[in-house]
């Protein structure tokens, strides 16, 4: 190698070492100020969610000139409040009134928790799990036995278990009670807590979609500086990696959004056609919960099953088979159809990336864990084939494509 080769080759290294001190840099002060980065990640990924729709706006000819992107944007915030207004409106009353059932029902379930009934409920209980050859004691009746005589003909089996359902439920109803003054007694405190919260929520809404503008009107603006900390030379390779990781994102954040109304949807007609209580509700529950794959789903069902067994065991099943019969249409259908084979992540790191993120960002953590390790799993993926042989990555590449 001559000394017209070494140069550049030590310019390219003197390149390569500043573009990666500048990106440890970025990352050094992601990680010192880690508890403001979801309110940009959030921005992020608002405004990658309408990045088609802003395209698509500043595309349509009006006269000569085409319409600007922050005239765009600001269209698709008015529609965006337009319909939340008209959701309040239209659904805020109806979710009031199934929420004041909801109490009045508990309300009156607990009046009905006498001792007397309580008493009756263990023996019902009991009863029934005796005629099944299960030798268990709910009510105090072993102590009543104990002082008189058995039935004639009745035999107890030698091992049981005895549990007070009695002092249980009284226990559970004055926990219950002191959590409630203990907690709500101030009611200047509660409101006070509260106002802040909402209007803490109200600020960083605003806050995240302001962020979200700024990001959508500047977009080739930041193409454009972020391609200046990457070394020409790996241009191509910055590409197509950027295809893949939109390919993962385009799946796992556009798909499971259209998937979660979808489902909120279905599961409305289904609850409102087997006469489920409180349809709204856990249909409104069921879509908010759906974004967070796999564990969402499962959390929403419980309560839709449990409420349709309190109507009734058919109620119940049905509700059952209703859910998963969605959910195969999800799996089988719409996942498919929607998110695309290429965009698919395998449940076992989905699991682990939802995990991750609840303990690390509590709830937020776990909505914002799958398009994380979708990233992850793109670059992942880009990194494994350009580490196989030279013919090996064409037809990798030819294939993910």
């Amino acid at each position: 190698m001559n000394e017209g080769q070494i140069v550049p080759v030590r310019s390219r290294r003197r390149r390569v070492l500043l573009l990666a001190g500048l990106w440890l840099f970025v990352a050094l002060v992601l990680v010192a100020f880690r508890s403001v980065v979801m309110f940009f990640a959030a921005a992020a990924l608002i405004a990658y969610l309408v990045a088609p729709l802003v395209d698509r706006l500043t595309h349509l000819p009006i006269g000569k000139r085409r319409l600007p992107r922050w005239t765009a944007i600001l269209l698709i915030y008015l529609a965006f409040f337009t319909a939340v207004y008209l959701a309040f409106i239209a659904l805020v009353p109806q979710l009031y009134r199934e929420m004041a059932r909801i109490s009045r029902d508990a309300v009156a379930w607990s009046n009905t928790l006498t001792p007397e009934r309580i008493r009756e409920i263990s023996r019902d209980l009991e009863d029934w799990l005796t005629a099944r050859g299960l030798p268990v004691e709910i009510s105090s009746r072993a102590l009543e036995g104990a002082a008189g005589e058995e039935p004639p003909g009745s035999e107890r089996p030698q091992f049981s278990l005895s549990v007070d359902l009695e002092r249980v439920l009284q226990k559970t109803i004055a926990r219950v009670g002191t959590f409630a003054r203990d907690n709500f007694g101030d009611i200047v405190g509660v409101s006070r807590r509260v106002v802040t919260g909402v209007l803490a929520g109200i600020f960083a809404l605003f806050f995240i979609l302001m962020v979200a503008a700024f990001f959508s009107i500047d977009t080739q603006t930041i193409r454009r500086y972020v391609s200046t900390l990457i070394p020409p030379e790996y241009g191509g390779d910055v590409v197509t990696l950027a295809k893949m990781i939109d390919r993962k994102l385009a799946g796992v954040v556009r798909g499971q959004v259209t998937i979660c109304l979808i489902n909120g949807v279905l599961t409305f007609i289904g609850l409102l056609l087997l006469g489920v209580k409180f349809a709204f509700l856990l249909a409104t529950l069921a879509t908010i919960l759906s974004l967070i794959p796999i564990f969402g789903t499962i959390v929403s069902s419980v309560p839709i099953v449990a409420i349709g067994l309190s109507q009734g065991w058919k109620t119940g099943i049905g509700a059952l088979l209703w859910i998963v019969g969605i959910h195969a249409l999800e799996a089988y259908f719409l996942n498919p159809k929607i998110m695309g084979t290429a965009a698919r992540i395998h449940p076992i790191v989905i699991a682990f990336a939802l995990i991750a993120g609840e303990r690390t960002y509590g709830l937020v953590g776990a909505l914002f864990a799958v398009p994380l390790a979708a990233v992850v799993v793109a670059c992942f993926d880009f990194l494994r084939l350009k580490a196989q042989p030279p013919a090996a990555p064409e037809t990798a590449m030819t294939s993910e494509r």
